[in-house]
């Protein structure tokens, strides 16, 4: 029997430690072997004994959760998931948090502890389970029954309606990149992004993170890049020289007038447990750009993406996917190779050389 994770939560609120205890010990391969009011009263416990995973608030007395996150990472790089506010500053202080290495965001609960278990609960858990087998030398820098997942539906609910009129054109112009990654992912985008040049395609991204947070993510890109990044609203023309980003909570799925992309940014339902999802956009570009677009997935749990990648595969589009040995999380591109749709499989620092070479 494999041994359960060790977590160790760390929050001045009594009421998200308690909440978030009580939902990973539902889990029965999960233990929270501690809990502590902030940074200091944690590093004591974790003395005696070290978590696989932690899961730490950003603002707290004493030290800061960014400040502790930076000390853990130079001393004992550990598995490390933020629970954080939806206020602007907390989610600013979180996006730098992403960039000191912490692997994912779950937002504070926004009611009551029976909200939270329902709306963000396994969230926590799928969290902390991705945490768990993340390899952190590729980041920089007694249980009661599980919850029931939420349905794991496919992309066909947000692309039923798509029309005979906007399916791919044999060729264009323009061409499209887009990228689908989620555990690791905002550091390897930064890797990826900071070596583009500011033309070549358009490039649409999928990274799994909450609302409130890919705007301030996309800022961030922004001032790092010489492409222009932003977090994508509908209507907005995919184009030579820009990144757009799938805003968090909602899907983004690639559109078409005459020879010229944008995209569509809707509501709907969780697909593959997440939304935006992957596999929405990469369905989305097989179906619209077919082969005039490069499909790339990148370091990630789970399988979200590998059918949308066949797809494009299929289509006629190019595409590459992460090697195992730079993924901090060897999930998505995994099941991507397996379905038989990635021509290439690159380390993470070829990968914008792929992108350039596209054009």
């Amino acid at each position: 029997m494999a041994p359960k994770i060790k977590v160790m939560i760390v929050d001045d609120s009594a009421v998200v430690r308690q909440v978030n205890r009580e939902t990973l010990e539902r889990e029965p391969d999960i233990e929270v072997i501690g809990v502590a009011i902030d940074p200091i009263y944690a590093m004591e416990k974790m003395k005696v004994q070290w978590p696989d995973v932690l899961v730490i608030d950003i603002e707290m007395p004493r030290m800061d959760g960014l400040t502790f996150l930076k000390k853990i990472m130079a001393e004992h790089p550990t598995p490390t998931i933020v629970c954080s506010s939806l206020a602007e500053k907390g989610a600013a202080a979180t996006i730098d948090a992403l960039a000191a290495g912490a692997l994912a965001i779950i937002t504070k609960p926004k009611g009551g502890v029976k909200q939270f278990l329902q709306d963000a609960g396994d969230d926590l858990v799928s969290a902390v389970r991705a945490a768990a087998k993340a390899n952190m030398r590729r980041v920089t820098v007694g249980a009661a029954r599980p919850l029931a997942p939420p349905p794991k539906l496919t992309a066909d609910v947000m692309l039923a309606a798509q029309v005979a009129s906007t399916r791919a054109m044999a060729n264009t112009t323009d061409r499209v990149v887009a990228i689908g990654t989620s555990t690791g992912g905002t550091q390897a985008l930064e890797a990826v992004l900071t070596k583009l040049p500011n033309v070549g395609s358009g490039i649409v991204i999928v990274q799994h993170m909450p609302e409130k947070f890919t705007a301030m993510f996309a800022e961030r890109l922004n001032s790092l890049c010489k492409l222009e990044v932003r977090e994508a609203q509908n209507g907005d023309r995919v184009m030579p020289g820009r990144a757009l980003i799938a805003p968090g909570g909602r899907h983004m799925m690639l559109r078409r007038s005459g020879a010229q992309y944008y995209v569509e940014v809707a509501d709907g339902p969780l697909v593959n447990r997440h939304k935006p999802s992957v596999d929405v956009l990469f369905r989305s570009v097989a179906q619209i750009a077919g082969r005039n677009a490069l499909g790339v997935i990148m370091t990630g749990m789970g399988d979200d993406g590998a059918r949308g990648m066949k797809e494009m595969h299929d289509a006629g589009a190019k595409t590459v996917a992460e090697d195992e040995s730079t993924c901090v999380v060897f999930g998505m591109p995994k099941e991507a190779i397996k379905l038989g749709g990635v021509d290439r499989i690159v380390p993470l620092d070829l990968i914008p050389s792929e992108i350039i070479a596209y054009g």
